[in-house]
């Protein structure tokens, strides 16, 4: 259920995108008067699983039907439809050298109502159009999303109990308990930007309260690396006392009386106040029994529990609610005030994914070797629904959809933004030869690209 439920946000994540982005571009298109002969949520190589044709003056579906070239659809109407392969999208614009490579269309004189027969600058709308439509996008997201819920995170400075560390962030030199004040002697608001604060600023220190001194802790060089390419989600943890939230189906600490709300402090006679404490002393009691004392209201209880071979007691670790021990920040906004708020995060997610863009092409940090096709994206939704986290991560997505296709990448809408500035600059027209086999050349990089994320996904699975 839970794979079904993240890969049912994605798909409708990315039919949201690529629907408004596809928008961008046909809107224009009409609105310049130039024919739009297919409109397509998810490519339809050489047959779509419904499509909408108008046909005799009527509108008429058709269900698994063969492609179509653009010669054989009746003039000046869209056909509409939803392909079977899942890549994205696309609008089929007469005239135009597109993924389409409709090469007969080509060797046809220009026709008024064809994308190449119109003046530059409209052409230069039409393809911004997708991008400017993922931006605007972006920002509304972030504007309503204000509005309705507001912004809560947990300051840094409120984490009073210190981390947890795994053994990444063990190795940089990191310890259990650890307050985190300040990154390269920067404060960081909101704790859970910390490890990208490290990443995307290539951090050099960080300043921790240990045992009640501060103490500088140096970030290895080859630390980002690591910390891109870590499998944990999570190199630093928020350490909570231990409370018992819930037992699994077959429990020794429930068989021995412990309840829900009890606190774990002491084993076999140690006290303790955290769960990372209590994971790294039962380990030594496998398959014995060992006295667990509990707080429970104003009562200290000692529990004999039978400790599994695995070293477990049968206590679900869910996480705690976190508004129980810390105090968190939550900023309202009106729509009037979230308009600007919006806006400002909409620029800020930009700035951020650029320097994770720029992270790519470094062969420090090998952060290419970590790339992601659709399973990684799948993977970043919550496994149960979550209105809020779905609208964050779209409005995310659409930054990142913006700043792909405006990449100066032949096949994609950057690509013809390119030659369409040469062409304004220089009043000289690409020739279509060149546009044939610049497409093409586009084409199989982004084929590759496509092969690289998605092969790293299915390497991961098997590691």
């Amino acid at each position: 259920m839970e794979i079904l439920i993240k890969a049912a946000q994605l798909i409708l994540s990315l039919s949201i995108l690529v629907i408004l982005h596809e928008c961008g571009h046909f809107i224009p298109a009409k609105l310049f008067k130039t024919r739009v002969e297919k409109f397509y949520l998810f490519f339809d190589a050489w047959f779509s699983l419904v499509k909408f044709r108008h046909t005799n003056g009527k509108w008429r579906a058709f269900f698994f039907a063969k492609n179509k070239t653009g010669s054989e659809l009746e003039s000046g109407k869209t056909e509409i439809g939803i392909g079977w392969l899942p890549l994205g999208g696309y609008v089929k614009i007469s005239g135009m050298i597109d993924e389409s490579m409709d090469k007969e269309q080509m060797k046809q004189p220009a026709q008024p109502w064809e994308f190449r027969a119109k003046p530059a600058w409209q052409r230069l709308i039409i393809m911004l159009g997708g991008v400017t439509v993922n931006v605007l996008l972006a920002i509304v997201i972030y504007i309503v999303m204000l509005a309705a819920w507001g912004e809560e995170y947990l300051p840094t400075k409120n984490v009073t109990y210190g981390i947890t560390c795994d053994s990444l962030a063990l190795e940089m030199g990191l310890k259990n308990g650890d307050k985190i004040l300040t990154v390269d002697n920067k404060e960081v608001e909101d704790f859970q930007k910390i490890p990208a604060e490290i990443i995307l600023e290539d951090a050099k220190t960080i300043q921790v309260l240990r045992d009640g001194k501060e103490e500088n802790i140096s970030i290895p060089e080859e630390f980002v690396s690591k910390l891109i390419r870590h499998k944990s989600p999570e190199f630093i943890s928020i350490r909570v006392p231990f409370e018992v939230m819930e037992f699994a189906e077959t429990s020794p600490a429930k068989d021995a009386g412990m309840k829900v709300n009890d606190k774990i402090i002491g084993v076999d006679g140690k006290w303790l106040n955290y769960y990372d404490e209590f994971k790294a002393a039962i380990i030594s009691y496998k398959d014995k029994t060992v006295n667990i004392a509990v707080q429970r209201g104003k009562d200290t209880l000692q529990l004999p529990v039978k400790v599994s071979s695995e070293g477990l007691i049968g206590i679900v670790q869910k996480g705690s609610d976190l508004t129980r021990y810390f105090t968190f920040n939550k900023r309202e906004y009106t729509i009037l005030q979230a308009v600007p708020a919006g806006t400002i995060k909409a620029y800020k997610a930009f700035g951020s994914y650029l320097k994770q863009l720029k992270l790519l092409f470094s062969p420090k940090t090998k952060a290419y070797e970590s790339i992601g096709g659709f399973i990684s994206i799948g993977k970043i939704f919550p496994a149960e629904w979550d209105w809020m986290a779905f609208w964050n991560l779209t409005a995310f997505l659409s930054i990142i959809l913006a700043i792909m296709n405006v990449l100066p990448i032949p096949a994609l809408d950057g690509g013809h933004v390119l030659f369409l500035l040469y062409e304004i600059i220089t009043r000289r027209k690409p020739s279509e030869k060149f546009m044939e086999y610049a497409q093409y050349v586009g084409m199989i990089f982004l084929l590759g690209l496509l092969v690289l994320a998605n092969g790293n996904d299915v390497v991961k699975l098997f590691r």
